[in-house]
């Protein structure tokens, strides 16, 4: 699929990729990782022919098709629908030319085409990744110029998806995701199929949905086989045993030094000594590894331990707009060693949820007890334009410790995570993890009690994300904590918290139970039979017996459409069938050219016909299958 022969890539005169050689087998689900800035976006640069490498060759089959999430995002009056079926370019240049052929040849040519690439179910895939991404049927059909950027950028990751390139680059393509886009995203990476090549910081993501991994290091490029953790676990053993060839190599090379130098002088070993003296020069050095550490992060603990409950809401309505709550029946109550996950899609009140907590929405009914000296530090990726551009870290630092001397102003800076290189660099000009840590370190600043923190890790590379994890396993205060991180979370959240339906309730299920939710609420948004919270919970064996009888019995109809759709894929196969046997019959071309035209035609439409009712029976099979298997 993909063949980068000793390739070298400079940007802004900086050398990013050095003689670097990589050939990726057809079909590869690769995740792509390195450090932040070191070159694997301009990769994908060179891999799409919008950057050319320095040196090397590149080769990827003819007629390829690449495809990757387009940096402006849809804003146009068109529906979210309809942007996504234009993604599919070929099919909507056949449907158009459908509308205008006369010629009968072409036409019954069209149609077969068009039935070869299942054009006439696009409307039903792109509606399922639309829905997978979060968008309800209601959505769909509303122009994209009603949506915010973020949801937006969702709406050109459908589109990308719905072409279904021979080759899909995603970069970060779980920035614009919450915790629910990304389960779903997971699953259909992992059955795409096609190549993928896949930038990500999300281990989870890497772990369940490639096959393989390319590590951008050092300027060198490495396939490795296997997820992300068994990448690891090999790089480990492999820099294991290159320390231990090194050590072995520097004792050989000083043992033959010696040898040279004591000898060289004696004539009776003098050929020894320069034949020592030629191997030397032959011996390659094997390289050192430097570990490149990343910097810890650190949260200061409070002044003042706070008993618990140190916040409760009874019967609490929270909203923006007067009469009309968000969330609604809010019974809540958080200790002062809780770690709590929101779970939930974008749009159902995570964030809203979030603010109430926080102090910055007040609630619009019902009664909320807050302990007394409580300190609250929130964080949220939207605040990172809170930062004063010209301003660098010591300077944002300053302003909290005026009086403090400059050594302790750059210590408490230092604890923030910001190397010394990069203290007094406008905020403008730090990158996006470096503004976070800034932000998260400016936000902590007095020792907060709780931390909330709303998407914490959209600009933090694998390594500093472990390095949050760290930070919030040593944090003594609570934590609530709203991510598309499935790793984070597992690690540092001991309780869940499902934000849906205008309500908020304590989810017993681990993450595991909650994807299969998730994956099963967007296969039933298509029949309306999404689950609800209660339903979401665990029953009892009884509950559980009465629960499978009802659903049996609801899956009558259902079993009713198959046995339908199956009788149509019979129908239209008969029909082909018995319409392709005229067709054999060479006479018809020379005595009836007419006739043969319209056959031909109508083997199209048959054809394009028995795709849909095929379509139609696996859909339905599969909504079947899948509600059996949880019973």
């Amino acid at each position: 699929m993909l063949i980068l022969d000793d390739i070298s890539v400079r940007m802004a005169g900086r050398l990013l990729i050095d003689h670097a050689s990589l050939n990726l087998p057809s079909g590869t689900k690769a995740g792509l990782v390195g450090r932040n800035g070191a070159g694997k976006s301009t990769l994908f640069k060179v891999i799409t022919g919008e950057l050319h490498a320095e040196t090397g060759d590149f080769f990827l089959p003819k007629n390829i098709k690449i495809g990757q999430v387009a940096q402006e995002a849809p804003g146009t009056e068109d529906s979210l629908i309809e942007i996504v079926l234009a993604a599919d370019t070929e099919r909507t240049n056949l449907l158009a030319e459908a509308e205008t052929a006369t010629d009968p040849h072409r036409i019954a040519d069209i149609h077969i085409r068009l039935a070869d690439i299942d054009a006439h179910s696009a409307e039903a895939r792109a509606g399922a990744i639309l829905s997978g991404l979060g968008f309800d049927a209601e959505a769909q059909k509303r122009p994209a110029s009603s949506f915010s950027g973020g949801w937006r950028m969702r709406v050109a990751l459908a589109a990308v998806l719905f072409a279904e390139p021979d080759l899909l680059l995603l970069d970060e393509p779980t920035n614009y995701l919450d915790l629910e886009g990304t389960l779903w995203l997971e699953d259909y990476v992992r059955r795409y199929p096609h190549t993928v090549i896949l930038i990500s910081h999300d281990r989870d993501l890497l772990n369940s949905a490639v096959n393989s991994i390319i590590h951008l290091d050092l300027t060198k490029l490495t396939l490795w086989q296997g997820n992300y953790d068994q990448f690891e676990k090999l790089r480990s053993e492999a820099l294991e045993l290159q320390q231990k060839q090194r050590v072995k190599q520097e004792a050989q090379r000083s043992h033959m030094e010696a040898f040279v130098e004591r000898f060289r002088a004696k004539a009776s070993k003098a050929k020894q000594a320069q034949s020592r003296l030629k191997a030397l020069q032959k011996l390659k050095p094997i390289s050192a590894h430097i570990e490149d550490h990343v910097m810890p992060f650190h949260f200061p603990e409070p002044e003042k331990v706070v008993a618990s409950p140190i916040i409760a809401i009874e019967s609490g309505e929270v909203g923006y707009t007067p009469g009309k709550p968000i969330l609604k029946h809010l019974n809540l109550r958080i200790d002062a060693d809780d770690r709590i996950a929101l779970l939930g899609s974008n749009g159902n009140g995570k964030s809203t949820l979030a603010k109430l907590i926080g102090g910055r929405l007040p609630l619009q009914k019902g009664k909320m007890t807050v302990a007394p000296n409580l300190k609250i530090s929130f964080f949220a990726q939207h605040q990172l334009d809170d930062l004063i551009p010209e301003d660098n870290a010591i300077e944002h630092v300053r302003k909290l410790m005026p009086d403090a001397p400059e050594s302790k102003v750059r210590a408490r800076v230092s604890r923030m995570g910001l190397a010394t290189v990069k203290m007094n660099t406008a905020a403008k000009d730090l990158s996006g993890g470096e503004k976070a840590r800034l932000l998260m370190g400016l936000a902590t600043f007095q020792g907060p009690n709780l931390l909330i923190l709303d998407e914490p890790t959209n600009h933090l590379d694998i390594d500093s994300r472990e390095a949050l994890m760290h930070a919030l396993n040593d944090f003594d205060g609570a934590v609530i904590l709203i991510a598309h991180d499935r790793h984070l979370i597992e690690a540092t959240m001991d309780r869940l918290w499902l934000v849906r339906d205008g309500g908020v309730a304590p989810y017993d299920g681990d993450l595991d139970a909650y994807r299969s939710l998730v994956l099963a609420d967007a296969k039933a948004e298509r029949s309306g039979n999404r689950i609800s919270v209660e339903e979401g919970q665990k029953l009892t064996k009884a509950e559980q017996r009465k629960f499978a009888a009802q659903k049996r019995e609801a899956l009558k109809p259902l079993q009713k459409k198959i046995q339908e759709a199956e009788a149509q894929v019979q129908r239209f196969q008969k029909k082909i069938d018995s319409l392709q046997i005229q067709l054999a019959d060479p006479i018809i071309y020379t005595r009836e050219p007419a006739k043969a035209t319209q056959i031909g035609k109508e083997i199209g439409y048959a054809k394009s016909s028995l795709a849909r009712a095929e379509e139609e029976w696996l859909m339905l099979s599969g909504e079947y299958e899948e509600a059996m298997a949880d019973l």
